[in-house]
């Protein structure tokens, strides 16, 4: 009988095997076939799943069995709670990147109206976040990806955000010459033949986002460099970076004169974000 429970009994089952969490996966899939909240799961764990539902869900399923990342299934992530469309042309946001946020947010006053730039946008997590979080601010929002900007564009509309400017820009080659309070970027930062690349979601999510040279500094080096030029006097400049990075980030920042450096962990206690403060006139 294909009730809900039954239905995903057996995709824990089929799942088993590829993923670590096997029955979330099966019930996001499954609210995606039923167009149904989880909770309706719950409340009606006996309640017949129609062919088509199962039809669909089975498709779903197949997809998730190959390694495709639920949010390149579903479409959608959860952030700083609130949902942001995704496809393979971004990366999927992830928990550690709330940092970025926590660290920005501790530098803006509540009223702040200061100038923000955003290196390597992606989805717009991070920059549509922030204007939400502070409206008086501005934002600049780049990304050399202009599929990536398309879909952070149609997540600042969905969330109703008009305070970002969004430029399609290597690093800061066609950003305006202006000068920016904070500085943030989540750029490339794992090497280019890392074995992490062969596993897990990594393998669906755009390589240019991912891969920074031999080493994985190459992208953190040039914003470093660069940033200096476009940040006021008590700006900040906040690069997260792979947990085994922390202090070859904090010698790259020294190695430019950012003072007061500091690296901050991450919700599992991993080292993920350096910031440094720029007072150099």
């Amino acid at each position: 009988m294909n009730n809900i429970n039954s239905v995903l009994k057996n995709a824990v089952d089929t799942l088993a095997s590829v993923s670590d969490s096997a029955l979330l996966d099966a019930e996001i899939l499954l609210c995606q076939a039923l167009n149904k909240h989880r909770s309706h799961l719950r409340a009606w764990p006996d309640r017949i799943v129609e062919a088509k539902e199962l039809a669909e869900f089975n498709a779903l399923l197949e997809q998730r069995k190959q390694g495709t990342p639920i949010a390149y299934i579903t479409g959608y992530r959860e952030f700083w709670s609130r949902d942001f469309l995704v496809t393979p042309d971004v990366l999927i946001p992830r928990p550690d990147t709330e940092l970025l946020i926590e660290l920005s947010l501790e530098l803006l006053p509540t009223d702040s109206r200061s100038k923000i730039i955003d290196l390597g946008t992606g989805s717009g997590i991070i920059a549509i976040t922030l204007a939400a979080e502070r409206p008086n601010v501005r934002i600049n929002a780049v990304d050399i990806s202009l599929a990536a900007l398309t879909i952070a564009q149609i997540n600042a509309r969905k969330h109703q955000i008009n305070n970002i400017l969004f430029y399609q820009s290597d690093w800061f080659t066609n950003v305006p010459d202006t000068r920016f309070n904070l500085i943030i970027s989540n750029p490339p930062y794992i090497a280019e033949h890392d074995r992490h690349l062969q596993q897990g979601d990594l393998r669906f999510e755009p390589h240019s986002a991912l891969c920074s040279g031999d080493s994985g500094l190459k992208d953190i080096n040039i914003i470093a460099a660069t940033a200096r030029n476009y940040l006021e006097l008590g700006g900040h400049l906040l690069i997260e970076h792979g947990y085994d990075q922390q202090e070859q980030v904090q010698a790259v920042f020294r190695a430019f004169n950012y003072a007061n450096i500091e690296t901050c962990n991450d919700l599992s206690g991993q080292p993920r974000v350096t910031y440094g403060l720029w007072n150099q006139k």
